[in-house]
């Protein structure tokens, strides 16, 4: 009988030091990957923390946009070549030459809308607005932008409102990277959970709280 209690001893013994390793390096691992992610994701987790209280409370935090507009008048080489290319989804090298060293405006091509009496030339971005008026009888150029200040542009940037393809490539690596970082410290209290009995009430807390929030009061 003590032979056996023994035997069987040994046996879970051995089982416990197999399964210990194993453990311990998935558990180095998942810390690994989740401090990475953690690191990488600090400014961008600030950010939209901070602007989620921001555009949370919008209708009480004031803005007074302010509208600047500037005028000048287009050279009349590069006037008869923007009324030669009326329609054309590119503006005229010329044109856009000017209109930078002017201005210092990059017009995208595509977003130019024309008519028979003008250019107009749309040019939102976060935190604000701005337009371009060109008229093509007379080269009388109106450039007017509006800015609602750095709250405005933080929270654009937030929604990915008018702030470019590089900016929403970075929203979608940073949600990847947030899911990375929740995923591992999921796993993380998977395994502490057994030392940490409050473990996995303080995860129930946190599904159901915004759960009974949606389903008792939003209609």
């Amino acid at each position: 009988m003590a032979d056996t209690e023994l035997s069987a001893s040994s046996s879970s013994t051995t089982r416990s030091s197999a399964v210990s390793p194993r453990r311990s390096s998935w558990l180095k691992t998942l810390h690994l990957w989740h401090w990475i992610s953690s690191a990488l994701c600090l400014l961008g987790m600030l950010l939209f923390s901070i602007t989620g209280i921001t555009l949370n409370h919008a209708t009480q935090i004031e803005s007074k946009p302010q509208v600047t507009s500037q005028n000048a008048v287009l050279p009349a080489k590069a006037l008869h070549e923007l009324k030669a290319a009326v329609d054309a989804p590119k503006l005229p090298a010329s044109t856009g030459e000017w209109l930078e060293r002017t201005w210092r405006i990059k017009v995208p091509d595509g977003v130019a809308e024309w008519s028979p009496e003008e250019l107009y030339v749309p040019l939102p971005r976060p935190g604000g607005d701005a337009w371009l008026r060109i008229d093509l009888e007379s080269g009388a150029a109106e450039y007017e932008v509006t800015d609602r200040g750095w709250i405005s542009y933080l929270n654009d940037l937030h929604k990915g409102r008018n702030s470019g393809t590089a900016w929403n490539w970075f929203i979608d690596v940073f949600a990847g990277l947030c899911l990375l970082f929740s995923i591992t410290g999921l796993l993380i209290l998977k395994f502490h959970a057994v030392n940490r009995p409050l473990t996995w009430p303080m995860v129930g807390l946190g599904i159901i709280i915004p759960a009974l929030l949606a389903l008792l009061f939003i209609h």
